[in-house]
């Protein structure tokens, strides 16, 4: 459908005129006009849970939980960072993908929407984060473009699925009313969490921002408060800097990057795993960029990530950080497609230690791990077969991808971050989440990175990943 335009700026400003007409409907106040949330304002520390892509409604999103609950269920709040339902939204879709699985959550829960939360014309995410009622339907996806692609959208465009007040009453049982957030201000807003600013943004089916959402970005961009935006469409992945445009002219990342900002780091979904760009700017400040995708969809491949050395002297390989690693997402993948081309004869099959060995040698860098000391000719025949075959989900394979590649066998290797601030201190964790009973009792923590405030101002990154180095 993308192929006859995106109409999702026609809806979002539509859906943003309905709630304040909702509100107005109801005789209470409409959403703030600058979208702040400013319920969790007043702390002085705060800690946050990020699950991004989480969901698939089956066990590769319910693994998360047990994690989940060990370890982030004293924080104050969560944000769910993108395609909160697959595979295409749908009011009823949110029981089981995500009421259910955060039924144990005490805190409120947040959310920015994702290219899938799209495809209903965004009614489900409406109706379970900014309170609108489940029988409005989604605004229609025929405004805006040459009269041809309008025609083509409005009779193709895949209709919101229907549902009732009660369907919306029972699915919400599942959480607490006091304890679930309602009135969400929008499909983009921005959350002051104690010392910090969480600012989330929405970036439809394609990834850019619309001109209304750009200047309500640099609005609550400004000041010095230190800043972390959430996002559909990561900057940094793969190795590669993603383009975010902003209608008009622009780029998300311009604003990111702006010091008058005070950015401090970046987050996205989309890909479904963990990545972590220390990125430097040219001024010396340093904006951690990470991929948070990892909370229940089907994994994306980290061995398919190339050396990040193509990006110094902004990021090297030494800074980065992924997971899975490289070489046990290879080992992950041989055993997939084994299944699928194989016939399960194990001649694709490659061992976690062989992976590792041979993801070095591909990468050019010191694994994070020893591997096997000897990788023999059929292991290597293996992984040049295995190696370039399709392992991320894209455009107009993701939904395919998904179905071959959502494993509920363990080990898994979901994850999510959990952020811990202060005035003078930011914590960025990723713990793994892998269905394995002994990692539920002892989760294990695969990546974390501390920033202090310098007697300037500025923040000071170090890295604390167990077992490596301070890079």
């Amino acid at each position: 459908m993308r192929w006859f335009g995106d109409p999702t700026d026609a809806q979002r400003r539509e859906w943003l005129r309905r709630l304040d007409a909702y509100a107005h409907a109801a005789g209470v106040a409409p959403p703030p006009r600058d979208r702040l949330v400013t319920r969790h304002a007043g702390l002085e520390r705060v800690s946050v849970a990020v699950l991004g892509d989480p969901g698939e409604g089956d066990a590769s999103q319910y693994v998360v939980v047990p994690v989940l609950e060990r370890v982030a269920n004293d924080t104050d709040f969560a944000v769910l960072c993108s395609d909160v339902v697959y595979p295409a939204g749908g009011v009823r879709a949110y029981a089981d993908r995500f009421y259910r699985p955060y039924a144990g959550y005490p805190g409120p829960i947040y959310a920015l929407p994702g290219n899938h939360d799209w495809y209903d014309g965004l009614s489900g995410f409406m109706t379970a984060f900014c309170d609108a009622p489940p029988a409005a339907g989604a605004p229609s996806p025929a405004a805006g473009g040459p009269w041809w692609r309008r025609l083509l959208r409005g009779l193709l465009w895949r209709r919101a699925p229907k549902a009732t007040a009660e369907d919306v009453a029972e699915m919400r049982w599942w959480r607490d009313a006091e304890s679930q957030q309602g009135g969400q201000p929008g499909p983009y807003c921005a959350i002051d969490a104690g010392p910090v600013r969480l600012v989330l943004i929405d970036t439809g089916l394609d990834g850019h921002i619309d001109r209304d959402q750009a200047d309500w970005l640099r609005e609550v961009s400004a000041g010095d408060r230190p800043k972390i935006l959430l996002t559909g469409r990561p900057i940094y992945s793969y190795a590669h800097r993603q383009e975010s445009p902003v209608e008009g002219g622009g780029d998300v990342d311009e604003i990111v990057t702006d010091p008058a900002n005070h950015y401090v780091a970046c987050i996205g979904g989309d890909d479904h795993n963990y990545q972590r760009y220390p990125v430097r700017l040219r001024d010396g400040r340093t904006i951690q960029y990470l991929v948070a995708g990892g909370s229940g969809a089907y994994l994306s491949a980290t061995h398919q990530i190339p050396n990040v050395d193509r990006l110094a002297p902004a990021v090297d390989e030494e800074g980065f950080r992924c997971y899975p690693l490289r070489g046990d997402s290879l080992a992950h993948f041989s055993r997939r497609y084994d299944a699928l081309l194989g016939f399960g004869r194990g001649r694709l099959v490659i061992s976690p230690d062989d992976a590792t060995t041979l993801m070095a040698e591909r990468v050019g860098n010191s694994p994070p791990r020893a591997g096997s000391s000897h990788v023999d000719a059929r292991t290597r025949r293996a992984a040049e077969r295995v190696f370039p075959l399709p392992a991320r989900g894209s455009a107009p394979a993701h939904n395919m991808m998904s179905l071959l590649f959502d494993s509920n066998a363990v080990p898994q290797f979901k994850s999510f971050l959990r952020l811990d601030a202060g005035p003078d201190e930011i914590v960025l964790s990723c713990w793994a989440a892998t269905g394995c009973r002994e990692h539920e009792r002892n989760p294990v923590l695969e990546d974390r990175v501390r920033a202090i405030r310098d007697p300037d101002g500025g923040w000071e990154w170090r890295s604390e990943t167990p077992g490596r180095a301070t890079p």
